[in-house]
This record gives structure tokens, C-alpha cells and sequence, in this order.
């Protein structure tokens, strides 16, 4: 008998092994990079490095086992930012079950019958609000099947269904003016008041999702003129969108207690200067509360919690060991080298080419790292003192930040969540780019604009 060999078809590796590769360049960082460190003082409970004072030490390279325990140290580091994505999620999951999320959104499609624009502006919008604080991350794949049903209804192709839904989600996560995932977690990083900055980033929400409005109208418009002029085709339907959800007394309440407490922690931190340990506990009391109104007995809550919990578990690990490469790179001595390096060449260009330069280097790094909260872990260290070193705001690195590891999230096939929404919808990828492509130089450069604005009006803490 003949054996033939099957080739195994090569795979683009997973998150956590490119992080992992991450974690052993610092290791190797360690034996070939020379050691130094700069003195640091604590201005108002913030460390910050003192420029200038840069100076080389004994080489301290990391040993096999050193890889393994800054992976346990960089867990243990993490641990409040792991348990606030954790009990992000078990949150979310409770509202979820409870049906208040779907029926809201169908009660928005049902009233605005016959008004295309209102009903798709009032989809993106809120699909743009729940990216924005959170709500929607990977879950947003389960909306898609909904948002091709209705584009169906309304003669408009599955690329809209993915705009609406997907990419309107995916604009709020990037704007996330109270993203726990992304700005949580840089502002951790960066010992910035949590969620400070709030005016300016809820006025580039407002810019960025207004403009993906114009943009999937525009589209829409040419469908509804000349169907030929759809990107894929569109499908000829008969059938009439039945939403029965109804949404109740019981529903409203859910949502308005969600965001009610939502608000509240706004107030807390600028009042009584809450913290993620804070947030992370006001997830689990408005899990209880919406969990009983939504008719749960306290298993089901408890259960339905942890289902919640579990399903953020890839992605809030990714973040401690994202954080053992800070862990060994500390160790190793090597960190202060590393922003010692960036920062003489950056010094020479203006503040703003600075920044517009840490946005362009966030976008492309989200092509290998497609996890905010990973991303956050690895660039949030080495931009903060860079930030520091080169005259520009902890708040405006934190932007930049938040600006290129969103929007490159609905281009790059490496976010799984984009491809599975695709998936879902059937939008080839490339076609899905041809449409998009667009819209995201639309979006960078509004980004850089508000950037330089932030630079120039030296955005701060708050």
C-alpha cells in the first residue's frame, strides 16, 4: 500500500502564539540590547521618568525559566484588569439573556418602518453606542444574521447588514469614550483617571459615527437608484421582516438601570475617584439587579454570569501575558533602553508628527495583535514614557492608541470577528475591503485631525 503525505495547510497564527513570539524577542532583547535605566520621580501620585538622566548598567539577560514565571507575574500584575474584562462579560452575558438588548433593537426597527434612513442611523447608532461602552465586542457576530434579514426586507445587499451591525459596533469600540477593554485598560497603564478625557473622546464618537452614517447611506442610496450598483448583488425577497420580541416594561427598565449605572460610575470617578476595581464591582451589582428584573433566580444569574465569564476568558488572559513581556523586559533592563532609543529620533519631529506617528505604528501592530486589550498590555508601557519623554500628554498617547487599534479592526483579516461576521453575512473579504477601504482613510484622517487638536490643546486628564 501507497502512504501519501497530506501537506497540513498553513495557518496564520493564533493571538496568544504571536504574543508569545512578542514575549520571547524581549527574552532575546535581554542578551543583545545594552542595559540602562532613568531615574523616576512621583509628581501627584504619578511616576514619570526624568528626561535626561538615562544611564548604562550590568546586563541582567532572562534565564528559560524566568519566560514562564513572568507569564505567572504578568497574570498576578493583571489581575484587576483581567477581572474587570471577566465581569465585563458575565454582565453583558445577564442583559443579554434576559432579551433586553434584542427587543430594544427590534422595537427601533418596528417603529421606524418606511423611514430607511432613520432606521438605519438609529441601528448604527446604537450598535455604535454598545461598542462604545463595551457592550458588543465578539457578541456583535450574533446581530449579523438579524441585520441581513432586515436589509433583505429593505432591497439592500449583506455588505450593509455587516455595516450597520459589525462595523458600526467596531467605530464605537475605537471611539469608546467608556470602552473598559481598550481605554480601561491604557488609562490603567498609564495612571490616568479612569475614563478622564471623556468630553473629547465622546465628541470623536459623535464625528466618526456621524460620518459611518453618511458613508453606509450614501451606499445604500445607490442601491436603492440602481440595484446593479451593489457591490455583490442583491437578493430578491418577498418576505416581510416579523420581529414578535416585544419590548416591555420589564425590558426598559433592564437597559435604563444598565445605563443609569453606567453614568453613575462616570460621576463616582471624577467625585469620589473610582477605579477598575470599582467598575469591575458595579458590574456584578447591576448583573444581580438586571438578573432579578429580568425574572432569573439567583442559579440562573450565578450560571448565566459565569457563561459570560467564560466567553472573555481568551481575551482577558491575552492580557497578562501581554504584560510578561513588560515583566521581562523590566527585569531584563531593557524597557528604559528601548524608550531611550525611540525617543531621540522623536524628540527631532514636531509633538503632532509624534503622535500621528504612534497611530500609524498602533495600526499596523493590530495586523499581528488583533486584541485591544492585549495591544494595550504590549504598547501602552513603552508609549507612556515615551509620551513623556517627547512633551506630549499621557492622554493623547492613550488616543492614538485607541484610534489605531480600533479602526484597522474592521479591515484586517486577521480580526476574527470581522471574518466571522463576513462569514455570517456571506461577504467575500475583498469585496467587504473595496467597500470599506474608503471609509477608513475617512476615518484616519479624522483621527489625525482630532490628534493634533489634542496635542495642541495639550489634552489632559480631564
Amino acid at each position: 500500500m501507497k502512504h501519501t503525505k497530506t501537506k497540513k495547510k498553513w495557518e496564520f497564527p493564533d493571538t496568544y502564539v504571536i504574543v508569545f513570539g512578542v514575549l520571547l524577542l524581549a527574552v532575546l532583547a535581554t542578551y543583545i540590547m545594552p542595559a540602562g535605566t532613568f531615574d523616576r520621580e512621583e509628581i501627584d501620585g504619578v511616576t514619570t521618568i526624568v528626561p535626561d538622566t538615562y544611564e548604562g548598567v550590568t546586563q541582567a539577560p532572562a534565564g528559560l525559566m524566568d519566560i514562564f514565571l513572568a507569564i505567572q507575574t504578568g497574570m498576578i500584575e493583571s489581575a484587576d484588569i483581567i477581572f474587570l474584562v471577566l465581569f465585563a462579560g458575565g454582565m453583558f452575558e445577564v442583559i443579554s439573556r434576559s432579551g433586553a438588548i434584542q427587543a430594544g433593537i427590534y422595537s427601533a426597527i418596528d417603529v421606524m418602518r418606511g423611514k430607511e434612513f432613520l432606521l438605519l442611523a438609529t441601528i448604527i447608532t446604537i450598535f455604535s453606542i454598545g461598542g462604545a461602552v463595551g457592550a458588543l465586542g465578539n457578541s456583535v457576530i450574533a446581530f449579523v444574521a438579524l441585520g441581513v434579514m432586515l436589509v433583505k426586507a429593505l432591497k439592500f445587499d449583506a455588505i450593509v447588514a455587516v455595516a450597520i451591525t459589525f462595523n458600526a459596533a467596531f467605530i464605537g469600540f475605537a471611539a469608546g469614550f467608556l470602552n473598559p477593554y481598550t481605554v480601561g485598560i491604557a488609562h490603567n497603564i498609564a495612571e490616568l483617571p479612569l475614563f478622564s478625557g471623556l468630553g473629547f473622546r465622546l465628541i470623536a464618537f459623535v464625528i466618526l459615527t456621524g460620518v459611518t452614517i453618511w458613508y453606509t447611506w450614501r451606499y445604500c442610496k445607490k442601491i436603492l437608484e440602481d440595484p446593479n450598483k451593489s457591490l455583490i448583488g442583491v437578493e430578491d425577497s418577498e418576505e416581510s421582516l416579523e420581529l414578535d420580541n416585544e419590548f416591555t416594561a420589564r425590558h426598559k427598565w433592564i437597559l435604563a438601570i444598565t445605563a443609569l449605572g453606567l453614568i453613575f460610575f462616570i460621576f463616582a470617578v471624577i467625585k469620589f475617584q473610582w477605579t477598575t476595581n470599582h467598575m469591575a464591582a458595579l458590574f456584578i451589582l447591576i448583573a444581580i439587579i438586571t438578573g432579578y428584573i429580568g425574572k432569573m433566580n439567583y442559579n440562573e444569574i450565578a450560571i448565566t454570569f459565569i457563561e459570560g465569564c467564560k466567553g472573555l476568558i481568551y481575551g482577558a488572559l491575552i492580557i497578562g501575558l501581554a504584560r510578561a513581556v513588560l515583566v521581562i523586559m523590566e527585569d531584563g533592563l531593557v524597557l528604559d533602553t528601548l524608550v531611550n532609543a525611540l525617543s531621540e529620533p522623536l524628540s527631532a519631529l514636531p509633538p503632532v508628527a509624534t503622535a500621528l506617528g504612534m497611530f500609524i505604528m498602533n495600526s499596523i501592530f493590530n495586523f499581528f495583535v488583533p486584541s485591544g486589550s492585549g495591544q494595550a498590555a504590549i504598547m501602552m508601557p513603552i508609549q507612556t514614557p515615551l509620551a513623556d519623554m517627547i512633551g506630549i500628554t499621557r492622554q493623547v498617547s492613550v488616543l492614538a492608541f485607541q484610534f489605531g487599534d480600533g479602526f484597522s479592526n474592521s479591515l484586517f483579516p486577521t480580526s476574527g470577528t470581522l471574518m466571522a461576521s463576513l462569514a455570517v453575512a456571506g461577504v467575500p473579504w475583498v469585496k467587504w475591503a473595496k467597500w470599506f477601504l474608503p471609509l477608513f482613510i475617512i476615518w484616519s484622517i479624522i483621527a489625525m485631525i482630532l490628534l493634533a487638536i489634542a496635542v495642541m490643546i495639550n489634552l489632559g486628564p480631564f
